[in-house]
């Protein structure tokens, strides 16, 4: 599908701070790196981990990520290369593949796998954690595969080739939608010499992650393997995202909740309390089960 600029940008917002990112492991020892970390938990909100994974050595994530828990939020797996198997304490399976979508809401909570079905090439990919409100977070859990095909696409006028995996641009509605948190999560391939504008209400927290070339936003050049994150200017109504040569982003923004986020490994919740409750509802053999 092709569309043109349908809402322009009047105003783009600025780069506040580029982040670097973290290298570190997790699972079973799969190498990643930490783009969205702890620390900045509150400043992203509801936005809680973004982690880049990407090797086309075996050895760098072979072993997957074996059975662990969630509780308190949701996670998005975005696949752009290799196939991962997802089983769950909920009854869910799914084969994860190139370029699909694994929408996962632990809610009051999953136990969960997600094992590589290979044993070489590449496998390349984001694991985004997206806070659930308060009153969401002892919810049934809910899980969702999404082919490649199934996700929302267009290109615009300029050549911008868009996934919309959540939210909505330019009168495309993504794969899901949020009323609380409103998440907006694309992929944007730009060609060199495009531009790509989306709209953002002035409340949310947004960033950039440059995963392929660089990028200008305002003016200020975003390099390969760095997120931007957007300054909250109330007179900018969005972002305006320029390529001198090709480049692959994702552009993440969402509606912050302004709850306390109190989190202790893979639980997520408002109260330490409430994380005594996940933990020993976890050693208890409760977690994943049915209420």
């Amino acid at each position: 599908m092709n569309t043109s600029d349908k809402h322009p940008v009047n105003v783009s917002r600025t780069v506040e701070r580029l982040v670097a990112g973290q290298a570190t492991s997790d699972g079973a020892g799969v190498k990643l790196t930490r783009v969205l970390t702890h620390n900045l938990q509150q400043r992203l909100d509801p936005f809680l981990m973004l982690d880049a994974f990407g090797s086309d050595q075996a050895d760098d994530y072979i072993a997957g990520f074996p059975d662990h828990p969630h509780r308190g939020f949701e996670t998005i797996t975005y696949m752009l290369a290799g196939r991962m198997l997802h089983k769950d304490s909920a009854g869910h399976e799914g084969l994860l593949e190139n370029g699909g979508v694994q929408w996962m809401t632990a809610a009051r909570g999953v136990i969960h796998s997600e094992i590589p079905q290979q044993e070489e090439g590449v496998m390349e990919g984001f694991q985004l954690w997206l806070n659930l409100p308060k009153r969401d977070k002892m919810n049934a859990p809910w899980y969702r595969d999404f082919k490649n095909a199934e996700l929302p696409k267009f290109v615009t006028e300029e050549g911008v080739a868009v996934t919309v995996i959540a939210g909505e641009s330019q009168g495309i509605g993504g794969a899901v939608t949020r009323d609380t948190t409103q998440p907006n999560y694309l992929d944007l391939h730009l060609p060199a010499g495009a531009r790509f504008a989306q709209k953002l209400p002035a409340g949310h927290n947004a960033f950039v992650y440059v995963y392929r070339g660089e990028v200008s936003i305002a003016g200020k050049a975003v390099p390969v393997q760095r997120m931007a994150i957007l300054a909250n200017d109330t007179l900018a109504d969005g972002v305006v995202i320029e390529a001198r040569a090709d480049a692959k982003v994702l552009l993440i923004s969402g509606q912050p909740l302004h709850e306390p986020i109190v989190q202790y490994g893979p639980f997520v919740m408002n109260t330490q309390d409430e994380i005594y409750q996940a933990l020993s509802d976890f050693r208890d053999g409760r977690l994943g089960e049915s209420a």
